[in-house]
C-alpha cells in the first residue's frame, strides 16, 4: 500500500523538480535551435527504442525481462541528465529543452508503445494495456507537475532561486529510494536475472552515448550539441519506467517488468559518468 502510493506521488514530485528548474524560454529554444532539439527528440523518442529491441535478439531475456527492458528505453531522459550534460561541458540550455519536450511527449508516446512491446514480446501472456488510461495517468504525474512546477517558478521566481536546489536534491533522494525499493521488492528476480540483464543495459547504455556522439558530428552540430544527445539518451527517467511498469501490471507493488528499469537506474551512472568524459575527449576542439 505504502509503495502504491509513494511511488507515483515520489515521480510526481520528480517531476515537479524538473518543471521547477524550467523557465518559458527554455521551449523557446525549439524555435532558436531547431536542429539540434529536433535530433535530439528523434533520436530519444526513436533511437534508443530502435537499439533496444535490435539489443534483444542478441541477447536472450526471458519475456518479462526483455518487456521491461523496452518500457525503459520509450522513457524520457533522466531528471539528472542536465547535471551530467554541465559535467560532460554539453550544452545544458539544449539538455533541460530535451528533458522538457521528451518528457512532455511521452505522455502520448509511451502508452502507444508500450501496447505494440507487450504483443511483440509477451505475445498471449501479454497483460492489456489500455493506452488512453496510461496516457491519462501519465498526464496526471508526469505532465501536470512539470506545468505545475514551471508555472510556480515564473509566480514566485525570487522564491525558487533560493529553493531549486533544496527541491533537486529531494527529488534525487526519492529517486534514489524507489531504485532501492524496487529492487527489494523483486530482489530474488534480480538476483536470478542479474547476470543476463546487467550485460543487456550495460551495452545499451554504452551503444546510446556512442550513437547520440556519432550522428550529432555525421550531420554537423557542435560537441557540446553532441555530448548534450548523447548523454539525455543514455540517462533514462527510470522512475517513469518503474511506475509505467506498475501501470501495464495494475497490480499492488512493483511488478517484475521494472526490474530492468530499477537496476538501470544504477547501471547507467557507472557506465554514463566515465563514458562522458571519454567521449568528451573525442569532440576535443
Amino acid at each position: 500500500m505504502l509503495i502504491d502510493v509513494g511511488l507515483p506521488l515520489s515521480l510526481a514530485f520528480i517531476m515537479f523538480s524538473l518543471g521547477f528548474g524550467l523557465t518559458f524560454a527554455d521551449f523557446g529554444r525549439v524555435l532558436a535551435m531547431p536542429k539540434a532539439v529536433l535530433t535530439g527528440v528523434v533520436m530519444q523518442v526513436a533511437a534508443v527504442p530502435l537499439v533496444a529491441y535490435l539489443l534483444l535478439f542478441v541477447f536472450d531475456l526471458p519475456p518479462a525481462m526483455a518487456f521491461g527492458v523496452m518500457i525503459l528505453s520509450f522513457c524520457p531522459g533522466g531528471v539528472t541528465s542536465n547535471i551530467l550534460t554541465k559535467l560532460a561541458g554539453g550544452t545544458v540550455a539544449l539538455s533541460i529543452t530535451l528533458t522538457a519536450v521528451v518528457s512532455l511527449l511521452s505522455v502520448i508516446t509511451v502508452p502507444v508503445l508500450v501496447a505494440w512491446a507487450g504483443t511483440t514480446f509477451l505475445g498471449a501472456e501479454a497483460p492489456e494495456v489500455n493506452v488512453l488510461g496510461i496516457g491519462i495517468s501519465m498526464f496526471a504525474i508526469t505532465a501536470v507537475p512539470v506545468i505545475i512546477g514551471l508555472l510556480a517558478r515564473w509566480i514566485v521566481p525570487a522564491v525558487a532561486d533560493r529553493i531549486e536546489k533544496g527541491v533537486s536534491t529531494l527529488a534525487l533522494i526519492l529517486f534514489v529510494v524507489i531504485v532501492v525499493a524496487a529492487l527489494a521488492t523483486n530482489w530474488e528476480l534480480f538476483t536470478a536475472n542479474m547476470w543476463s540483464l546487467g550485460p543487456v543495459l550495460i551495452v545499451l547504455n554504452a551503444l546510446l552515448l556512442v550513437l547520440g556522439v556519432g550522428v550529432a558530428r555525421l550531420i554537423g552540430l557542435s560537441g557540446p550539441d553532441g555530448l548534450c544527445i548523447s548523454v539525455e539518451m543514455g540517462v533514462q527517467n527510470a522512475t517513469l519506467g518503474i511506475a509505467v511498469a506498475g501501470m501495464v501490471a495494475q497490480a499492488s507493488g512493483i511488478p517484475e517488468y521494472a526490474v530492468p528499469a530499477a537496476l538501470y537506474g544504477i547501471t547507467m551512472y557507472i557506465v554514463t559518468i566515465p563514458g562522458m568524459f571519454l567521449l568528451k575527449r573525442v569532440f576535443k576542439g
